[in-house]
């Protein structure tokens, strides 16, 4: 830069044409702006794998994404709890955690004049539209992993040890809603990877003629397609979904299936800050996403891929068996089940009295558990 500066004070003393060309080398010794290099698909989900298991992101430290979102049990709870533990000692989330895996394929939410429901959206109630939104959730949640802000965040991953990972990717974190963003990106990156999303069970190869139902499994599936008896496809979709192309079991619209509360949640015993109504609280589920009456008690129909793995069951977790909540759908009806927690808009003429036999549910759940990835 010296050397650069010298030469043009000679060309100065030129004349005007050796000015305009002391600009021009002026303006090529300025230093270049530093670009990060274009960064790879396989790099993001390389850092999204990083920041999803890296433990030292809540606030106190302690607990990641995987610690409710564990790749053992198909990316929900790993010890199965039916809400997850927050970082914070004696807090809990209200929901049961769901599954990471295959959310990609969730929409953004819309109103569905065909299917008169909404359909789409993250989380149990549809509150967000996209995984990147979904991703920066959990993290400022006091009942999850409880950072105070964005900023609490952005200097921890500026800390780690994959930061330089980061830089290569974004740049230097110097504006925290884009860091803070870019870390939800990466976070989308994995979680849109084959790791999370890998369509290798059981089904999908014997979709692809590698693998041969049982007996029991092939009744299981032809009554979970039968939309007059069992009615299971009916939300649980066996086509390809309209947007992906991929068999997702689930049509993404919203139920009340009438489950019963949940009386062994352990939200209902947490500080009155964050539970005012203790045991009296009702979760209203998409009705609260909508402040719409008409919707209370709503909440998204889950894939039941991996279904087998990812106990105990609905948004509160009131059921711990697969094999009972098959037996809700068949009974309900029938006066063996405790009340609905929201009964106003139960669903009454979908399920709740199938006249499933005992060998029927049982076919039922040995298709069910064909739904796992991992398959040999």
């Amino acid at each position: 830069m010296i050397n650069c500066l010298k030469s043009a004070k000679l060309l100065l003393l030129g004349g005007s044409l050796l000015s305009f060309c002391c600009i021009v080398i002026l303006q090529g010794c300025q230093k270049a702006p530093e670009v990060p290099a274009s960064p790879t698909a396989a790099m993001k989900v390389s850092l999204g794998k990083m920041i999803f298991f890296d433990k030292n992101l809540s606030n106190p430290a302690g607990q990641s994404c995987s610690s409710c979102h564990a790749p053992e049990t198909a990316f929900t709870d790993l010890n199965h709890n039916d809400v997850s533990p927050g970082a914070v000692d004696g807090l809990y989330g209200n929901r049961n955690a769901p599954s990471v895996s295959y959310a990609m394929y969730i929409p953004s939410m819309f109103y569905s004049v065909e299917d008169s429901s909404y359909v789409g959206g993250m989380f149990w109630d549809g509150r967000v539209n996209t995984l990147v939104q979904q991703a920066q959730k959990p993290f400022l949640n006091p009942l999850e992993m409880a950072n105070a802000d964005a900023s609490m965040v952005v200097s921890k991953v500026t800390a780690a040890t994959y930061y330089n990972l980061y830089k290569q990717i974004y740049g230097e974190a110097t504006d925290v809603n884009e860091a803070f963003n870019n870390i939800a990106d990466a976070l989308a990156a994995f979680e849109s990877s084959p790791e999370v999303n890998p369509f290798t069970s059981k089904f999908d190869y014997y979709l692809q003629g590698k693998a041969v139902l049982s007996s029991e499994e092939l009744s299981g599936l032809t009554l979970f397609q039968d939309t007059i008896r069992s009615k299971c496809s009916t939300c649980h979709l066996t086509t390809p979904d309209y947007f992906s192309q991929k068999i997702l079991f689930t049509d993404h619209t919203y139920n009340n299936d009438g489950v019963p509360k949940n009386l062994n949640n352990p939200y209902y015993t947490i500080s009155t800050a964050f539970n005012q109504q203790g045991a009296n609280y009702v979760d209203v589920g998409l009705g609260g996403t909508l402040n719409d009456s008409g919707y209370y008690g709503h909440f998204k129909v889950p894939t039941l891929r991996n279904i087998a793995l990812t106990a105990p069951y609905f948004h509160n977790g009131v059921f711990d068996d697969l094999k009972d909540v098959v037996h809700f759908y068949n009974t309900r009806n029938l006066g063996t089940f405790p009340p609905a927690e929201y009964a106003a808009t139960v669903d009454t003429t979908d399920l709740g009295n199938l006249h499933l036999s005992v060998a029927e549910e049982a076919a039922l759940v040995a298709f069910l558990k064909t739904l796992t990835d991992g398959y040999k």
